[in-house]
C-alpha cells in the first residue's frame, strides 16, 4: 500500500528554510517525505539509502547531515540504531489527534530504540494531547535511567565511528544532549504549555484546549481512583477535549467522570460510553444533560385517594334515627 506525505505551504515561509541553499531545501524535503518516514517523525534509514535515493555521493550525504545536525539543528541521527529524528516534525504534521492517530503514534513510539529521540521530537509538537503522549514515553525512559542509579554524560549522536554496513569512512558529529539537558527540555515544554493555548486543526474553530482544562481532568482522574499510572487511558480521555462536538468539552468530561464515580464504574470505557451517548442524543452542554435527565429523575406524585376513610363503627342495616327520642311530651 502506497504511503503519502504532504508538506504544508507554510514550509516555504519558515525562516530556517528561507536561509537554506537549494540543495539543502531539496534534502530537507527528502527527509520529510521519503518512503521510510513514519507518523512520529522518527524512522530508520541508512546513509547508503539516502545516497541511493538522492543520487548523491556518501560524502555529500555526510556533509548535509552534519550541517542539518549542527548548523540548522533540525535532525538527530543515531548511527548505531540507524534512527533519524526530525525536530520540527510535529510542527509540520502533528496538529490534530483522534483515536486512530493516537493509536498509530503509540504503536510507532513503542518501536523506537533510542528513546532520547522521542523527547527531541516532542519539543516541536504543539498539540497538547500528542505532546503528552510523547512525554509519557520519555518519562518511562527517565524512570529506567533513575532505577539504574546512573547519570548519562553528554554523548555524540552523530559520531565519526566507521559504519561497517556502509563502508563509511567519512566523519560527521552532532551532539546528543545528556540527562541534564533532557530535564531542561522537559521544563521548557512545561513553560511552553503554560503560556499557550492549543487550537484544533480547523482555523475557524474557536474551541481552545487550555492547559488548565487538561490539568483539571487529570487531577480529578488521579484523585478519584481511576488509576494514577494508567497513562494511556488518560491520553485517550484527553482526546475528547479536541475531538468531540461538545460546546463545553471539559465540563462534559468531568460530569461523565462524576457519574462514573457515583456508579462505582471507574473505567475509561464507561466514561467514553456516557460521552458517546450524549453526542448521539445531541446533548452538547451541561444544561442539555440536566434538562434531559430531569424527567427521568422526577419522582411521580402519589395519587390522591378517592376512597372515603371510615372511622368508628358501621351503622347496622335497618337502623332508623329518631331525633325526638328521649324528649318528654
Amino acid at each position: 500500500m502506497a504511503k503519502y506525505r504532504m508538506v504544508r505551504t507554510e514550509f516555504w515561509d519558515d525562516p530556517v528554510v528561507e536561509e537554506m541553499t537549494p540543495e539543502e531545501k531539496y534534502f530537507y524535503l527528502y527527509l520529510l517525505t521519503n518512503s521510510k518516514t513514519t507518523q512520529i517523525g522518527i524512522y530508520r534509514i541508512t546513509k547508503k539509502q539516502m545516497a541511493f535515493h538522492l543520487g548523491y555521493s556518501m560524502e555529500t550525504v555526510h556533509s548535509l547531515m552534519e550541517r542539518f545536525a549542527e548548523h540548522h539543528q533540525l535532525i538527530r541521527y543515531n548511527p548505531e540504531t540507524k534512527e533519524l529524528a526530525i525536530k520540527c516534525w510535529g510542527e509540520y504534521n502533528l496538529h490534530k489527534g483522534g483515536k486512530p492517530i493516537m493509536d498509530c503514534i503509540t504503536a510507532e513510539l513503542k518501536e523506537v530504540q533510542d528513546r532520547s529521540l522521542i523527547s527531541y521530537v516532542s519539543e516541536g509538537i504543539t498539540n497538547l494531547g500528542i505532546s503528552s503522549l510523547y512525554e509519557s514515553f520519555s518519562r518511562h525512559e527517565e524512570l529506567l535511567i533513575g532505577n539504574e542509579g546512573s547519570e548519562r554524560a553528554e554523548q555524540d549522536t552523530y559520531t565519526d565511528t566507521e559504519d561497517e554496513e556502509l563502508n563509511d569512512t567519512s566523519t560527521c558529529r552532532a551532539t546528543i544532549r545528556g540527562q541534564k539537558e533532557k530535564e531542561n527540555k522537559k521544563e521548557k515544554q512545561k513553560q511552553q504549555i503554560a503560556s499557550q493555548t492549543y487550537i484544533v486543526d480547523t482555523p475557524d474553530l474557536e474551541n481552545l484546549t487550555k492547559p488548565e482544562d487538561v490539568n483539571e481532568i487529570i487531577e480529578f482522574w488521579d484523585a478519584n481512583g481511576f488509576g494514577f499510572t494508567n497513562l494511556m487511558a488518560k491520553q485517550q480521555l484527553l482526546v475528547w477535549l479536541e475531538d468531540s462536538s461538545f460546546l463545553q468539552p471539559k465540563e462534559m468530561i468531568l460530569k461523565a467522570m462524576e457519574i462514573a464515580c457515583a456508579n462505582n464504574k471507574r473505567r475509561l470505557n464507561y466514561i467514553v460510553a456516557i460521552l458517546r451517548n450524549w453526542e448521539n442524543e445531541s446533548l452538547l452542554t451541561l444544561a442539555d444533560v440536566d434538562a434531559h435527565q430531569a424527567p427521568q429523575q422526577a419522582v411521580p406524585m402519589s395519587r390522591k385517594s378517592t376512597e372515603i376513610v371510615r372511622t368508628g363503627r358501621d351503622i347496622p342495616r335497618g337502623f332508623q334515627l329518631d331525633l325526638t327520642a328521649g324528649e318528654e311530651e
